[in-house]
């Protein structure tokens, strides 16, 4: 009753507290919601928002077909994707949203539409293709016609195509082929199945126009295809001989039919090759050849080599080889060679003789000769060949055939010789004179000899007769009486004056040999003096000449030649008398040098008279002819000596004549008429240095600017009284303190005077500040080193001028450091200078700023950090700007300035440079550099501690600030059904660094599960370790693919395990060509003997591509038969190729081998069943002897207890036919023990007889049951369920479970 009422009392309170509620509300715009496909899994994509009014917390959910694209935090509405969209699968969805708050549920259904992105590459309908084309195909006509689909809509889903590589990769093919936007793949340039390739393949690439994807714009593009074009022959070439030039000899006495050289040429369509027929079609010998269609030349006629001389021996065969069916213009396809054969030489010739001179012989039979004449001179010289015999000896046979031998014979071959004795072909024969005495004129005026030529093969000859005439010769010489004639005659004789008429000479040849002409010999003399030609007499040929004085004597040779050239000679011996004729002669020239007051004159004049000595004409007398100065000297008469008679005096003497006397002397002979000479003596007083240069002032006084170099201080003037200008000369000279700064050039005037200019040398000025006044001594001096010299003072004021820059104090240059990115403001330095100039007026200036990182120019990266102001001080300027990974150090390069500086002067100091140093401050965190590579886990190459994958990363700072550190935040195994399984230190990441690059070695830390098949997710964090302040890090994620070990394939080689071991490189490059995928070789190891066919080793390996994919063996098989070249080299390296004859020979042996066992699997199984037949009959058969023997048993019992059912104690059965002992009861032994080889289960049923046993000693008092005999019996139970529940309930401690029983297995029928 009082719940009730409480009831009646919470009802209202619950109505008013539901009718006040408020549900909540979506907003407006939570309709629908446009997605990228591209968004990653785990991004945020939307938030649900929803209102109530009554401000409850609010649930947010999500249901439907669809929701599973999304996830909902509940508390905040935050959606994030749970799967990966894509647009292509399905671009538009709906889900139902919700929200409650703790009363009510609002669902609303909102639309996803999912935009497309450039997820998908274009896909080739094939991956590889093939046509074949003729090598006549037009260009521009199309080739092939490829295409490839691209999933994507837009400029995305738009295929563009390109040829990336053609195979041959040379000049000709790499333009052959062109490809339309089509995809048609057009000729564009000529092919030539010979003489370019039979075979293309190119490898084709089709990209789309580029799109949106993961937030940049991308151009998908698709693997590779191939497109293999077979080039197919046409007859469009002419055949081609095998060589470029036959050649072969044949003998000149050859048969008919004789084979002397083979030619063979070839269709020149290689990929027809169409039977060629040979034909001569030219020849120099027509006739002499044949050729067969076999192409053997053959020997057609009659050969003679000496027909072929002038064609080198030689036939010229021009062969033609022509196709046997037309080409493809209609018309025949030949070409020729020309065929060199040489006739061989055979002795069928002996030498004749020709009466001609080679070269110019012909060699006709016609002109064959046996009769030739000949001359010489008597007493010739042997070795001397007879004149006018042009006699050639000729054997046309070749080589040891064409080889003679020539000898001499008839009545005159004593006298006689010939040349050459041996010879081969042809030679010009010539008769030499052998023994001179049996060559006599005067004896016999006609020889004659014979000339033999024998074949020195053949032993064949031919004999000609040489007539030879002797010509008569000069051999008496004229001679003359005397050897030596001594002949006078006055010099200058006129001209024609008779020497002598009285020398002749005799010959005692008549005829012209006797006649004699008489010469002079070239000599000295033949100039002057002449002989006449018929009578021998000598003359003045030029009196002129004939001078005693020249030459005394001459020696004359006198020839007389007779009419043969033979000539004697005599010699002439020629006085000539003397005239006085030369006047005297005085040797030399007389200048003479004294100086004045100490010098002397003493000299003989040289006099001689060529006429002869000894006699007046010869002797000489000395006398002085009168001159102003003569007193002064002596003249000895005889012997010519010159003296002075007292000291010579310079100032004595004219001014005019420069010092000189000069004396006449006369020379005279005592000849008749007197001949004179005269020659005159020059004297010259030199002067000596006696006076000493003076200055036209007793001081000088000059002023001169500073810094004006080169300027002319000063003018000082000096005079010498000597007057030779080698005594008066003046040269200046300067000493003093500062005498270096200046420099005199000195200036002769003339007449002893010279002037001393004083100026500063051009690249010497003058400094105030360093020395204002400088005192010189000005030094006037002769060239004379003995001389004395006279000095004047010159003082040198310095009048000053503002000429000094000013000079930068390097303390205040001294490198500042400044920290970067506005760590420091306002002045950092103060650059001071200082100019010894009292009026200067310095400001400081910059003049350049260098900015460098790493001390690489970085340009003017820095040129706004820093400013420098007029007074030195330095600011910063842009403090936030200074970057120490873009610039560590500014080099500020300043100047001082004096504004009051003259003109002309060097206004600024030399540059300084100030250097700041900027400090790092950790403020760039550290990055990762792209990884260009796929990891992959294999089964067999991943172990603990080895590499699996690595990160490279950088930070911009220095020092500590810059050294990373990485670590590994997370590991999720994504498995191929999409699950996420995180791990927990399975991997480990060790750190290194190199070049500023720091690397991340991932290894495992255990052996993987190599069942997991996905890909591994593994973060890596790289993190800074700042000395000061905190750290700055940075995450990626990696992917690591596994790959099963059904990928794993096997190929067998021909060569053992080490051969493949020692090719593993090149078989590697092979396979990695033909696949395009990584290769990792796992094992190489050798096949057992037992079992090898072909194969002798194997080699495992996986190949799996960029996207951590990988090949079966049948993807492998057709990817390496795809890749022609790859597959030779594979063979070539021992590859057993897949899908070879061996390898379905292989597999029918394999289907034998299963079939047998098979069979024998049956067989086995046949065997079982019998087996267990044959037991269970045996069993049977066991259990009735049991029973019977426990009936036997049972009798024994007492009477009165035996059941009135004839049951057999311990069975379920009346007879024994059917019985069946009970199981599982306590054993008892009943003599059974030959049944020992039973089961345990006989035994159990045996002992089933145990609690039927009758105790015979004692009387049972209990009495069975009594049935009436009219109730009809109760069913028995089932024996074998009553036998188990007995069991059950006899066991101590059992539970009770639950039971049936199985009508299947009744037992009673048994």
């Amino acid at each position: 009753m009082a719940r009730l009422w409480l009831s009646c009392f919470l009802l209202p309170a619950l109505v008013v507290s539901v009718a006040a509620n408020k549900a909540p509300k979506f907003l407006a715009n939570m309709t629908s919601v446009i997605l990228p496909e591209d968004l990653p899994v785990g991004a945020q994509v939307f938030w649900l928002v929803a209102e109530d009014p009554d401000n409850d917390p609010l649930t947010y959910g999500m249901s439907g077909p669809n929701a599973y694209f999304f996830a909902v935090t509940p508390n905040t509405g935050e959606v994030k994707l749970a799967s990966a969209l894509d647009y292509e699968t399905l671009y538009t969805f709906k889900v139902t949203i919700s929200v409650s708050d703790p009363y009510t549920q609002v669902q609303k259904e909102m639309q996803v539409i999912v935009e497309d992105r450039n997820d998908n590459a274009p896909v080739f309908e094939n991956n590889a293709f093939s046509t074949s084309i003729n090598e006549t195909l037009p260009v521009g006509s199309v080739v092939f016609s490829v295409l490839a689909v691209d999933k994507d809509i837009g400029p995305a889903g738009m295929v563009v195509y390109s040829i990336e590589k053609v195979i041959p990769s040379t000049g000709d093919s790499e333009h052959l082929f062109r490809i339309l936007a089509n995809g048609s793949i057009i000729l564009n340039g000529s092919l030539s199945y010979n003489n370019k390739s039979a075979f293309y393949q190119l490898e084709l690439k089709a990209c789309d126009l580029g799109g949106m994807f993961n937030n940049s714009f991308t151009i998908q593009c698709s693997l590779p295809a191939f497109l293999s074009i077979s080039v197919v022959d046409q007859p469009d070439l002419d055949p081609q001989f095998v060589r470029e030039f036959y050649s072969a000899s044949v003998a000149e006495d050859a048969a008919k039919g004789t084979s002397v050289l083979k030619v063979e040429a070839v269709d020149g369509d290689k990929g027809i090759n169409d039977p060629v027929i040979y034909s001569i079609s030219n020849s120099t010998r027509p006739g002499w050849f044949d050729i067969g269609a076999d192409g053997v030349i053959r020997v057609n006629g009659s050969l003679d080599r000496e027909q072929l001389l002038e064609e080198d021996e030689e036939v010229q065969l021009q062969v033609t080889a022509t196709e046997t069916h037309l080409n493809i213009y209609g018309q025949e396809a030949k070409v020729s060679i020309w065929v060199t054969v040489r006739v061989l030489d055979v002795n069928d010739h002996k030498p004749e003789f020709y009466n001609c001179s080679l070269p110019a012989c012909t060699f006709t039979p016609e002109e064959a000769q046996v009769n030739f004449t000949g001359y010489v001179d008597e007493h010739a010289s042997p070795r001397i060949p007879i004149d006018d015999l042009t006699m050639v000896v000729y054997d046309p046979d070749k080589g040891s055939n064409g080889t003679f031998l020539l000898s001499l014979g008839g009545p005159d071959a004593e006298a006689f010789g010939v040349s050459p004795e041996r010879a081969a072909g042809s030679a010009s024969v010539q008769v030499l004179v052998r023994v001179s005495a049996l060559v006599d004129y005067e004896r016999q005026t006609v020889m004659v000899v014979q000339v033999v030529a024998t074949d020195s093969v053949s032993q064949n000859f031919s004999i000609a007769m040489v007539t030879i005439h002797l010509r008569d010769i000069n051999d008496h010489r004229p001679t003359f009486p005397q050897s030596l004639y001594v002949l006078r005659v006055p010099e200058h004789s006129a001209t024609g004056s008779v020497v002598t008429d009285s020398i002749h000479a005799t010959d005692p040849d008549t005829g012209a040999w006797g006649q004699i002409t008489y010469s002079l010999l070239p000599g000295n003399g033949v100039d002057l003096f002449q002989v006449d030609p018929v009578s021998g007499t000598v003359t003045v040929r030029n009196g002129e000449l004939l001078d005693r004085e020249i030459q005394a004597v001459y020696y004359l040779t006198l020839q007389a030649t007779d009419g043969g050239n033979l000539s004697s000679s005599t010699m002439l011996q020629i006085h000539l008398l003397d005239i006085n004729d030369n006047a005297p002669v005085v040797s030399g020239s007389y200048n003479i040098f004294v100086q004045e007051e100490e010098g002397n004159v003493s000299v003989t004049i040289q006099a001689h008279d060529n006429d002869e000595p000894g006699t007046n004409n010869s002797r000489l007398l000395f006398s002085l002819l009168p001159g102003p100065y003569n007193h002064n000297f002596s003249l000895d008469p005889d012997t010519g000596l010159l003296r002075n008679l007292g000291p010579l005096d310079r100032e004595a003497i004219d001014p005019a004549l420069g010092g000189r006397i000069v004396l006449t002397v006369l020379v005279s002979d005592c000849g008749e008429p007197v001949l004179s000479t005269k020659v005159n003596v020059t004297i010259t007083v030199e002067d000596i240095n006696d006076n000493l240069p003076i200055f036209n002032q007793s001081s000088y006084n000059f002023t001169v600017k500073e810094e004006d170099p080169g300027v002319l201080v000063g003018v000082v003037k000096a005079w010498d009284a000597d007057q030779m200008e080698v005594n008066n000369r003046i040269s200046f000279s300067l000493s003093g303190s500062g005498a270096n700064y200046f420099m005199i050039r000195g200036l002769v005037l003339g007449a002893g005077w010279a002037e001393g200019y004083l100026r500063l040398p051009p690249d010497v000025s003058l400094d105030y500040e360093t020395q204002p006044v400088f005192n010189l001594t000005v030094s006037a001096e002769n060239p004379d080193p003995q001389g004395s010299e006279t000095i004047v003072d010159v003082h040198v004021n310095v009048k000053d001028v503002n000429d000094n820059p000013p000079t930068l104090d390097a303390a205040s240059l001294r490198g500042i450091r400044v920290a970067e990115n506005g760590s420091q403001h306002g002045q950092v330095a103060v650059v001071v200078a200082s100019d010894v100039d009292t009026s200067a007026q310095l400001e400081i200036q910059l003049v350049n700023i260098l900015c460098t990182k790493a001390g690489v120019d970085v340009g003017s990266l820095c040129w706004g950090w820093f400013s420098v102001v007029a007074n030195g001080s330095v600011y910063i300027n842009q403090s936030e700007a200074i970057d120490y990974e873009a610039c560590d150090l500014v080099t500020l390069v300043v100047r001082a300035c004096d504004l009051a500086t003259d003109p002309g002067f060097q206004a600024y100091s030399n540059n300084g440079s100030l250097l700041i140093t900027i400090e790092d401050i950790n403020d760039n965190a550290p990055y990762f550099l792209p990884v260009d590579k796929t990891f992959v886990i294999i089964p067999e190459l991943v172990l603990p501690n080895r590499e699996v994958a690595s990160v490279r990363a950088r930070d911009d700072d220095s020092g500590n600030n810059g050294l990373i550190l990485f670590s590994i935040l997370r590991v999720d195994f994504i498995s191929k059904d999409g699950a996420t399984i995180p791990f927990q230190g399975i991997f480990w990441i060790s750190n290194s660094s190199e070049a500023g690059v720091f690397t991340g070695s991932i290894q495992p830390v255990t052996s993987l599960d190599s069942t997991l098949q996905g890909t591994y997710q593994v973060t890596v964090q790289a993190r800074d370790t700042p000395s000061v302040g905190l750290s700055l890090e940075a995450n990626t994620t990696l992917n690591l693919f596994t790959v099963d070990q059904s990928y794993r394939s096997r190929l067998q080689f021909s060569i053992p395990k080490a051969e493949v071991g020692a090719n593993r490189q090149a078989i590697n490059e092979a396979l990695t060509r033909a696949t395009r995928t990584t290769v990792y070789i796992v094992d190489i190891q050798d096949i057992d003997s037992a079992a090898r066919a072909r194969a002798h080793s194997y080699l495992d390996a996986y190949f799996v591509f960029p996207n951590g994919s990988a090949l079966t063996l049948d993807e492998l098989s057709v990817m390496i038969r795809n890749d022609q070249d790859s597959l030779m080299q594979l063979l070539q390296l021992g590859l057993v190729v897949l899908g070879s004859q061996e390898s379905q020979e292989s597999d029918l042996s394999n289907q034998l081998i299963s079939v047998i066992i098979g069979l024998g699997v049956t067989l086995l199984l046949v065997l079982v069943i019998m087996t267990t037949a044959f037991m269970c009959v045996r069993k049977s058969y066991n259990r009735k002897l049991r029973a019977m023997k426990a009936a036997k048993e049972a009798r024994k019992t007492a009477a009165g207890v035996m059941p009135s059912v004839p049951a057999i104690p311990g069975t379920n059965m009346y007879n024994n036919e059917r019985a069946n002992p009970m199981l599982n009861l306590s054993n008892k032994d009943l003599g059974l023990e030959y049944l020992s080889s039973s089961n345990d289960l006989d035994y159990v049923s045996i002992n089933s007889l145990d609690d039927n046993s009758v105790d015979v000693e004692k009387n049972s008092e209990k009495i069975k049951e009594y049935r009436p005999p009219h109730t009809p019996p109760e069913p028995d139970p089932e024996p074998l369920s009553v036998v188990l529940s007995r069991q059950q309930a006899g066991a101590s401690g059992q539970l009770e479970g639950p039971s049936y029983t199985n009508a299947g297995l009744d037992t009673t029928d048994l």
